[in-house]
Protein backbone atom coordinates (compact mmCIF):
# COMPACT_ATOMS: atom_id res chain seq x y z
CA UNK A 1 0.00 0.00 0.00
CA UNK A 2 1.30 3.67 -0.57
CA UNK A 3 2.75 4.33 2.66
CA UNK A 4 1.52 8.16 2.31
CA UNK A 5 -2.24 6.86 1.81
CA UNK A 6 -1.96 4.72 4.95
CA UNK A 7 -0.44 7.63 6.53
CA UNK A 8 -3.24 9.86 6.14
CA UNK A 9 -5.45 6.96 7.06
CA UNK A 10 -3.72 6.44 9.85
CA UNK A 11 -3.87 10.46 10.97
CA UNK A 12 -7.89 10.48 9.96
CA UNK A 13 -8.76 7.39 12.34
CA UNK A 14 -7.02 8.92 15.59
CA UNK A 15 -8.37 12.41 14.93
CA UNK A 16 -11.85 11.03 14.40
CA UNK A 17 -11.63 8.33 17.33
CA UNK A 18 -12.60 5.78 14.94
CA UNK A 19 -11.91 2.96 11.97
CA UNK A 20 -15.73 3.69 11.08
CA UNK A 21 -15.91 7.84 11.70
CA UNK A 22 -12.32 7.43 9.46
CA UNK A 23 -14.13 5.38 7.07
CA UNK A 24 -16.93 7.27 6.53
CA UNK A 25 -14.89 10.41 6.14
CA UNK A 26 -12.66 9.13 3.27
CA UNK A 27 -15.74 7.17 1.91
CA UNK A 28 -13.02 3.72 2.52
CA UNK A 29 -14.62 0.90 4.22
CA UNK A 30 -13.89 -0.08 7.73
CA UNK A 31 -11.86 -3.05 6.82
CA UNK A 32 -10.05 -1.43 4.62
CA UNK A 33 -9.04 1.44 6.92
CA UNK A 34 -7.62 -1.29 9.15
CA UNK A 35 -5.70 -2.65 6.08
CA UNK A 36 -3.88 0.57 6.06
CA UNK A 37 -2.89 0.64 9.53
CA UNK A 38 -2.07 -2.64 10.00
CA UNK A 39 -0.01 -2.20 6.77
CA UNK A 40 2.25 0.81 8.57
CA UNK A 41 2.14 -1.53 11.57
CA UNK A 42 3.51 -4.20 9.72
CA UNK A 43 6.36 -1.88 7.85
CA UNK A 44 7.44 -0.58 11.41
CA UNK A 45 7.48 -3.74 13.35
CA UNK A 46 5.36 -1.99 15.51
CA UNK A 47 1.66 -1.64 17.31
CA UNK A 48 0.09 2.01 16.46
CA UNK A 49 -2.92 1.67 18.03
CA UNK A 50 -4.74 -0.95 21.32
CA UNK A 51 -7.82 -2.03 19.95
CA UNK A 52 -10.44 -3.33 21.67
CA UNK A 53 -14.19 -4.20 21.03
CA UNK A 54 -15.42 -1.04 22.92
CA UNK A 55 -12.69 1.31 22.15
CA UNK A 56 -8.98 2.05 20.44
CA UNK A 57 -6.42 4.01 22.12
CA UNK A 58 -2.49 4.96 21.00
CA UNK A 59 0.53 3.35 21.81
CA UNK A 60 3.37 5.16 23.10
CA UNK A 61 5.25 4.87 20.10
CA UNK A 62 1.70 5.73 18.21
CA UNK A 63 1.70 8.92 19.70
CA UNK A 64 4.46 9.70 18.35
CA UNK A 65 4.41 8.48 15.08
CA UNK A 66 1.48 10.00 15.09
CA UNK A 67 2.78 13.75 15.52
CA UNK A 68 5.71 12.69 12.81
CA UNK A 69 2.49 11.93 10.54
CA UNK A 70 0.89 15.02 10.63
CA UNK A 71 4.16 16.63 9.95
CA UNK A 72 4.78 14.72 7.26
CA UNK A 73 1.54 15.28 5.35
CA UNK A 74 1.54 18.89 5.81
CA UNK A 75 5.25 19.16 4.10
CA UNK A 76 3.39 16.69 1.16
CA UNK A 77 0.51 18.76 0.91
CA UNK A 78 2.67 22.31 0.31
CA UNK A 79 4.91 20.41 -2.22
CA UNK A 80 1.94 19.66 -3.99
CA UNK A 81 0.33 23.27 -3.75
CA UNK A 82 3.88 24.34 -4.79
CA UNK A 83 3.89 22.47 -7.89
CA UNK A 84 0.17 24.20 -8.09
CA UNK A 85 1.06 27.64 -7.93
CA UNK A 86 3.32 26.99 -10.88
CA UNK A 87 0.10 26.11 -13.07
CA UNK A 88 0.09 30.19 -11.98
CA UNK A 89 -4.22 29.58 -11.74
CA UNK A 90 -6.17 28.32 -8.66
CA UNK A 91 -7.35 24.39 -8.80
CA UNK A 92 -9.13 21.75 -6.73
CA UNK A 93 -11.22 21.72 -3.95
CA UNK A 94 -11.46 24.70 -1.64
CA UNK A 95 -13.73 24.16 1.76
CA UNK A 96 -14.68 27.33 3.42
CA UNK A 97 -16.85 27.22 6.30
CA UNK A 98 -18.15 30.47 7.40
CA UNK A 99 -21.33 32.26 9.43
CA UNK A 100 -24.45 31.50 8.16
CA UNK A 101 -26.01 34.87 7.35
CA UNK A 102 -22.95 36.91 6.61
CA UNK A 103 -21.91 33.94 4.67
CA UNK A 104 -24.63 33.54 2.46
CA UNK A 105 -25.24 37.07 1.57
CA UNK A 106 -21.62 38.71 1.84
CA UNK A 107 -19.16 35.73 1.43
CA UNK A 108 -20.53 33.27 -0.76
CA UNK A 109 -20.95 36.19 -3.99
CA UNK A 110 -17.36 36.54 -4.03
CA UNK A 111 -16.41 32.95 -3.88
CA UNK A 112 -18.88 32.53 -6.45
CA UNK A 113 -17.27 35.09 -8.36
CA UNK A 114 -13.80 33.72 -8.12
CA UNK A 115 -14.55 30.24 -9.35
CA UNK A 116 -16.19 31.74 -12.19
CA UNK A 117 -12.78 33.61 -13.28
CA UNK A 118 -11.32 29.87 -11.98
CA UNK A 119 -12.76 27.28 -13.63
CA UNK A 120 -10.39 24.85 -12.19
CA UNK A 121 -11.72 25.68 -8.73
CA UNK A 122 -13.68 23.87 -6.76
CA UNK A 123 -15.76 25.04 -3.75
CA UNK A 124 -17.50 23.61 -1.48
CA UNK A 125 -19.19 25.50 0.97
CA UNK A 126 -20.71 24.99 4.85
CA UNK A 127 -22.59 27.80 6.51
CA UNK A 128 -22.39 27.24 10.46
CA UNK A 129 -22.74 29.57 13.61
CA UNK A 130 -20.41 27.50 15.61
CA UNK A 131 -17.12 27.38 15.72
CA UNK A 132 -14.79 25.11 13.51
CA UNK A 133 -12.39 22.57 14.05
CA UNK A 134 -10.08 23.46 10.72
CA UNK A 135 -7.90 20.49 11.10
CA UNK A 136 -10.30 18.07 12.51
CA UNK A 137 -13.17 19.20 10.21
CA UNK A 138 -10.43 19.33 7.05
CA UNK A 139 -11.40 23.10 6.32
CA UNK A 140 -9.13 24.90 3.99
CA UNK A 141 -10.57 28.55 5.29
CA UNK A 142 -12.80 29.50 7.86
CA UNK A 143 -14.94 32.83 8.22
CA UNK A 144 -15.22 34.29 11.35
CA UNK A 145 -17.14 37.25 13.10
CA UNK A 146 -16.14 38.98 16.07
CA UNK A 147 -12.86 38.52 18.77
CA UNK A 148 -11.15 36.11 17.83
CA UNK A 149 -9.57 33.42 20.28
CA UNK A 150 -6.21 33.06 20.44
CA UNK A 151 -5.29 29.45 18.94
CA UNK A 152 -2.08 28.29 18.25
CA UNK A 153 -1.16 27.51 14.43
CA UNK A 154 -3.70 29.39 13.34
CA UNK A 155 -3.09 32.32 11.09
CA UNK A 156 -6.17 35.30 10.58
CA UNK A 157 -6.24 37.81 8.21
CA UNK A 158 -9.06 41.01 8.73
CA UNK A 159 -11.43 40.89 5.33
CA UNK A 160 -13.98 43.16 6.56
CA UNK A 161 -15.35 45.29 9.15
CA UNK A 162 -18.80 45.55 9.70
CA UNK A 163 -20.87 48.93 11.17
CA UNK A 164 -23.52 47.56 13.91
CA UNK A 165 -26.11 50.05 14.16
CA UNK A 166 -29.16 50.45 16.01
CA UNK A 167 -32.91 50.36 14.11
CA UNK A 168 -36.56 50.26 14.72
CA UNK A 169 -39.71 50.11 13.02
CA UNK A 170 -41.21 53.83 12.61
CA UNK A 171 -44.48 52.24 14.51
CA UNK A 172 -42.40 51.29 17.15
CA UNK A 173 -40.48 54.59 17.15
CA UNK A 174 -44.48 56.34 17.18
CA UNK A 175 -45.10 54.33 20.56
CA UNK A 176 -42.26 54.84 22.50
CA UNK A 177 -40.60 57.59 21.61
CA UNK A 178 -36.99 57.64 19.42
CA UNK A 179 -33.59 57.58 21.68
CA UNK A 180 -31.35 60.29 21.46
CA UNK A 181 -28.22 58.90 22.97
CA UNK A 182 -26.87 55.28 23.71
CA UNK A 183 -28.20 55.35 27.39
CA UNK A 184 -31.00 56.40 26.23
CA UNK A 185 -31.10 53.05 24.80
CA UNK A 186 -31.42 50.59 28.37
CA UNK A 187 -35.00 52.28 28.64
CA UNK A 188 -36.59 50.52 25.26
CA UNK A 189 -37.45 47.05 24.37
CA UNK A 190 -35.09 45.44 22.49
CA UNK A 191 -34.52 42.01 20.23
CA UNK A 192 -31.42 40.52 20.51
CA UNK A 193 -29.09 37.86 19.81
CA UNK A 194 -28.00 35.34 21.72
CA UNK A 195 -26.54 31.68 20.70
CA UNK A 196 -25.04 30.54 24.05
CA UNK A 197 -24.22 32.41 27.23
CA UNK A 198 -25.47 35.59 28.25
CA UNK A 199 -26.48 38.32 26.26
CA UNK A 200 -23.79 40.82 25.21
CA UNK A 201 -24.01 44.00 25.48
CA UNK A 202 -24.39 46.85 22.71
CA UNK A 203 -20.94 48.80 21.90
CA UNK A 204 -20.26 52.10 21.04
CA UNK A 205 -17.29 53.33 20.31
CA UNK A 206 -16.30 56.51 22.69
CA UNK A 207 -12.90 58.38 21.33
CA UNK A 208 -9.91 57.80 23.57
CA UNK A 209 -11.89 55.44 25.64
CA UNK A 210 -13.20 51.64 25.42
CA UNK A 211 -16.18 51.09 24.03
CA UNK A 212 -19.18 52.08 26.21
CA UNK A 213 -21.49 48.82 26.43
CA UNK A 214 -25.91 49.13 26.80
CA UNK A 215 -27.96 45.75 27.61
CA UNK A 216 -31.68 46.91 26.86
CA UNK A 217 -34.55 45.75 28.48
CA UNK A 218 -35.13 42.14 26.36
CA UNK A 219 -38.28 39.99 26.26
CA UNK A 220 -37.11 37.90 22.71
CA UNK A 221 -33.71 36.34 22.22
CA UNK A 222 -33.04 34.98 19.04
CA UNK A 223 -30.04 33.11 17.50
CA UNK A 224 -30.94 34.42 13.51
CA UNK A 225 -30.14 37.72 12.60
CA UNK A 226 -32.81 37.86 9.62
CA UNK A 227 -35.34 36.96 12.39
CA UNK A 228 -34.26 39.71 14.79
CA UNK A 229 -34.52 42.06 11.58
CA UNK A 230 -38.13 40.38 10.58
CA UNK A 231 -39.02 40.90 15.10
CA UNK A 232 -37.97 44.79 14.85
CA UNK A 233 -39.65 45.53 11.75
CA UNK A 234 -43.08 43.91 13.08
CA UNK A 235 -42.50 46.55 16.02
CA UNK A 236 -41.15 44.73 18.98
CA UNK A 237 -38.41 46.37 19.85
CA UNK A 238 -34.74 48.01 18.96
CA UNK A 239 -32.46 45.50 17.10
CA UNK A 240 -28.26 46.13 17.34
CA UNK A 241 -27.90 44.43 13.62
CA UNK A 242 -25.18 45.23 10.90
CA UNK A 243 -25.93 47.70 8.74
CA UNK A 244 -25.44 45.65 5.41
CA UNK A 245 -27.94 43.15 7.08
CA UNK A 246 -30.73 45.69 7.19
CA UNK A 247 -29.81 48.22 4.44
CA UNK A 248 -33.13 47.24 2.07
CA UNK A 249 -35.42 47.05 4.80
CA UNK A 250 -34.22 50.79 5.72
CA UNK A 251 -34.52 51.62 2.11
CA UNK A 252 -37.97 50.43 2.22
CA UNK A 253 -39.03 52.22 5.35
CA UNK A 254 -39.67 49.22 7.63
CA UNK A 255 -36.91 50.05 9.51
CA UNK A 256 -35.78 53.47 10.37
CA UNK A 257 -31.91 54.24 11.54
CA UNK A 258 -31.81 55.75 14.84
CA UNK A 259 -28.32 57.46 16.44
CA UNK A 260 -27.19 58.52 12.72
CA UNK A 261 -24.49 60.79 14.70
CA UNK A 262 -23.33 58.28 16.80
CA UNK A 263 -20.01 56.23 15.35
CA UNK A 264 -20.86 52.32 14.92
CA UNK A 265 -18.82 49.87 16.36
CA UNK A 266 -16.95 48.03 13.43
CA UNK A 267 -17.12 44.47 14.02
CA UNK A 268 -14.22 42.98 13.06
CA UNK A 269 -14.85 39.76 10.44
CA UNK A 270 -11.39 37.50 9.80
CA UNK A 271 -10.78 34.55 7.17
CA UNK A 272 -8.04 32.12 9.40
CA UNK A 273 -6.09 29.34 8.13
CA UNK A 274 -3.76 26.82 8.84
CA UNK A 275 -0.64 27.62 9.78
CA UNK A 276 1.76 26.05 6.78
CA UNK A 277 5.03 26.39 5.12
CA UNK A 278 3.60 27.12 1.87
CA UNK A 279 -0.20 28.71 1.68
CA UNK A 280 -1.84 26.97 -1.14
CA UNK A 281 -2.48 29.02 -4.35
CA UNK A 282 -6.27 28.70 -3.77
CA UNK A 283 -6.32 29.59 -0.01
CA UNK A 284 -4.01 32.55 -0.96
CA UNK A 285 -6.20 34.09 -4.11
CA UNK A 286 -9.73 33.61 -1.98
CA UNK A 287 -8.63 35.31 1.37
CA UNK A 288 -7.00 38.32 -1.22
CA UNK A 289 -10.59 38.55 -3.33
CA UNK A 290 -12.41 38.78 0.20
CA UNK A 291 -10.24 41.50 1.47
CA UNK A 292 -10.80 43.20 -1.89
CA UNK A 293 -14.20 42.74 -2.21
CA UNK A 294 -16.15 42.14 1.06
CA UNK A 295 -15.64 45.70 2.26
CA UNK A 296 -18.25 47.54 -0.47
CA UNK A 297 -20.94 44.92 0.89
CA UNK A 298 -20.51 46.74 4.17
CA UNK A 299 -21.35 50.18 3.23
Amino acid sequence: MDRLTSMAVFVKAVDLGSFAAAAEALGLSGPMVGKHVRSLEDRLGVQLINRTTRRQSLTEFGYVYYERCRVVLAEAQAADALASDQLSEPRGKLRVTMPVHFGRHCVTPVLLELARKYPALELDLSFNDRIIDLAEDGFDLSIRTGVLEDRAGLIARRVARQPMIVCASPSYLESHGCPEAPEDLAQHAAVVYRRSGPVSPWLFPRPGQSSSEVTPLHRFRLDDLDAIADAAARGLGLAWLPYWLVRGRIEAGTLVRLLPEQPPFLYDCHAVWLQTPHLPLKVRVAVDALAAQLPSFMT
